[in-house]
């Protein structure tokens, strides 16, 4: 029931006490049920644009009811909403011992209680303050729950940092002179956010464990992107003036030399005008597309094309668009109003006779994201009448929509990167990347990409030593997309010979493990897992939900510690593989290891239970771990991903000692079809005989495009 509290304060004039009402009046929310597990309020009056409303979401109403019910978080009845200053104030409760994730792709930090942020769609630039490339205003408590604010507004979020004078839990008053445990940042209850709107829409998502909730976020929005197989491959985005010939070149380069290569990326050269764009073909350097495509198709190979939207005065489109675009330019291109269907229309009709129509399988979407002084300033206006506040943020997310959609009505998987990006965009085929190029905090964007829905690609594009390039490609082979980004320097994979092969080899195992990849990309679209998981989204590695204050802050448990910290160097690949990277000038490393057993990946050995090991692993080769009854499904080494109709032998990897069951994904890896049921699932299974032996067994699928003719079983754990 709505409950009321409004405080009356008096102001004192000459004359008089006059009593101010209304001044700080709190409304409770109440929650409408939407899904399974899933509730919607409203603050205010929302907008109507929002984050949510662009991406267009369709929610996977069946994967949430798989998950079962949920009843509303008592934690947040107590949440409460305000509306001062034409501004909407939120503020929802906190325990002692709760821990909070997301809030934006953050590249310093995975934990954020404690933090203030403005979340804003802005090129990353070295600090965890809200701007960054997807701001996204979605937080997960290690209490079971998630709380998505749908606005898209610059969103202030004091997650943990004010305290308020009607605090449940008032900290205690301290004198700084006389006591030692004086703190700066005396603890506080509460999240609390500010909209610079007169309402919003919000969310809350609960869940048994922080993952359950991830899964419900993600299939809300639809369930996660399932990308084409060659996606998930390698790509080499080429230097910016490569013509086609030196394109074919650099392919056949790759295939002589035994590198692998599914994808290549032509950089701003490839236009007759860029910065602002023509986005049509130069006819010196690519005089013939469609020829130039169609060979890198004979050798299984895909093209995607750099794009900013910014339109040159030499486009065919330039008279066109002028109505449909905004007050300010960028690098003097005319910027277009997405939210309009006339702009939609004439950028499809171009985009689709230059490109689409031709072969090209993807794009490459730069500078929808920052910085202030390159892009519309928040003066700018747009016919449609959208203020330029909101035009930043969804942006880069109206653009992925748009162009999903054009490939979608081709029946064809597109798999792409993107400068920007926000709430809602789960089922994008599209990667965030950026120009920032810090190894270790590339690590932790990875992490906290999980939590929020999105794809982040670590690239590599140079290096100082050899050491360096084999550490980032090692990195870069167990992301959501094998990217080598050449387009300044021109580097290749093999340009510091002494690590060469071992660049190759972990490229291959990149392709040996698609089987797998691709299944976990499934469970992203199905489940709503994400392929790349925060050490806190494992089982076994999470708080208890009903954990108890006491039990959070004990200290007599080094490993417990060990989890509470800020584990940002470590991430799960899908279900089972745990990936502990190296950084240059290391020489060993600590790895946390969640509860049960697990095992080296690439031996097969038993190497610790709940415990923190340290490893020596040497430079050849990235830490890879195996959880007890592990599943890991290969392909022989390939130097491209297997075309629509080929068959490829599996070998299945078994590891420990247990009895064990994992289902394997596949379907044609190019169109939409699965969405009308073409796919399968094939149980692998493990068991003992009578011997006490294990055997590995498997029901092999005939038909909707199961691709995988033969099976062997290794079992690694001798």
């Amino acid at each position: 029931m709505t409950s009321c509290i409004t405080r009356i304060l008096t102001f004192v004039i000459i004359g008089g006490t006059f009593p101010i009402t209304g001044f700080a009046q709190q409304m409770a929310f109440q929650w409408t049920l939407v899904a399974s597990g899933v509730w919607k309020g409203v603050a205010g009056k929302a907008e109507t644009i929002s984050p949510l409303s662009v991406a267009g979401i369709k929610p996977r109403l069946d994967g949430l009811k798989k998950l079962g019910e949920r009843s509303f978080p008592t934690d947040l009845n107590e949440s409460v909403h305000q509306q001062t200053d034409n501004k909407t104030y939120l503020r929802f409760p906190l325990k002692k011992g709760e821990q909070l994730f997301g809030l934006g792709l953050n590249f310093k930090a995975v934990q954020q209680r404690g933090t203030i942020k403005t979340l804003h769609v802005d090129h990353y630039n070295g600090k965890d303050n809200g701007r960054t490339h997807a701001p996204v205003p979605f937080y997960i408590s290690t209490l079971g729950y998630g709380v998505l604010i749908n606005s898209a507004r610059y969103v202030t979020v004091y997650a943990g940092t004010g305290v308020r004078t009607d605090s449940q839990e008032m900290p205690p008053e301290k004198d700084r002179n006389t006591q030692r445990d004086w703190s700066a940042q005396p603890y506080s209850d509460a999240v609390e956010v500010i909209i610079p709107a007169s309402g919003t829409e919000v969310y809350i998502f609960a869940g048994a464990t922080p993952m359950e909730v991830v899964q419900r976020y993600n299939l809300y929005c639809g369930g996660g992107t399932l990308p084409p197989k060659w996606g998930l491959g390698f790509t080499h985005r080429t230097p910016t003036l490569f013509s086609d010939e030196k394109v074919l070149q650099e392919a056949a380069e790759f295939e002589a030399k035994g590198y692998p290569l599914s994808f290549v990326g032509l950089e701003p050269g490839w236009q007759s005008h860029s910065y602002p764009n023509s986005f049509v073909w130069d006819s010196t350097r690519f005089p013939h597309p469609q020829q130039f495509l169609d060979k890198l198709l004979q050798k299984n190979i895909r093209a995607n094309l750099w794009i900013n939207p910014y339109v040159s005065s030499h486009s065919p489109m330039f008279k066109r668009v002028l109505p449909y675009t905004g007050s300010h330019m960028v690098w003097v291109g005319r910027v277009p109003d997405f939210t309009m269907a006339q702009a939609r229309d004439l950028y499809k009709d171009l985009f689709s006779k230059q490109h689409l129509s031709v072969g090209i399988s993807g794009y490459k979407v730069d500078e929808v994201d920052g910085y202030d002084n390159w892009l519309w300033p928040d003066v700018a206006t747009f016919p449609s009448g959208i203020p330029s506040e909101q035009m930043r943020q969804i942006y880069g997310l109206q653009f992925q929509k748009m162009t999903d959609g054009w490939f979608r009505q081709r029946n064809q998987r597109t798999y792409g990167l993107v400068r920007g990006s926000n709430a809602g965009a789960s089922a994008m085929p599209y990667v965030i990347y950026n120009d920032y190029y810090d190894h270790r905090d590339f690590i932790t964007a990875l992490i906290t990409s999980s939590f929020i829905g999105v794809l982040w690609t670590p690239e590599a594009r140079s290096s100082k030593t050899s050491e360096e390039w084999l550490r980032r490609m090692q990195t870069v082979c167990f992301s959501p997309m094998a990217m080598l980004n050449a387009w300044a320097d021109g580097t290749k994979p093999w340009t510091f010979p002494d690590v060469a092969q071992d660049v190759k080899d972990v490229m291959l195992l990149r392709m040996q493990l698609l089987p797998y990849l691709y299944t976990t990309f499934a469970q992203y679209h199905f489940e709503g897992k994400p392929p790349i998981r925060a050490m806190q989204l494992v089982d076994g590695f999470t708080f208890d939900s009903k954990a108890t204050a006491a039990t959070l802050h004990s200290t007599d448990n080094p490993y417990a510690m060990a989890v509470r910290k800020d584990l940002n160097d470590q991430f799960m690949v899908g279900d089972y593989l745990l990936v502990a990277p190296l950084f240059a000038g290391e020489k060993s490393r600590k790895v946390l290891l969640p509860s049960g057993k697990w095992y080296d990946f690439y031996t097969g050995n038993f190497v610790g239970e709940a415990a923190i090991i340290e490893i020596t692993p040497g430079l050849s080769k990235i830490p890879l771990f195996v959880k007890e009854g592990g599943i890991i499904p290969m392909i022989p080494p390939v130097l491209h991903t297997p075309k629509k109709g080929e068959k490829l032998a599996l070998t299945v990897r078994h590891y420990g000692k247990t009895e064990a069951n994992w289902a394997i994904y596949d379907d044609d890896g190019e169109t939409f079809d699965y969405e009308n049921g073409t796919y399968t699932w094939t149980q692998l299974e493990v068991r003992k005989n009578q011997a006490g032996t294990l055997t590995g067994s498997w029901n092999p699928t005939r038909n909707n495009g199961f691709h995988y003719s033969t099976i062997t079983w290794e079992f690694m754990t001798k």
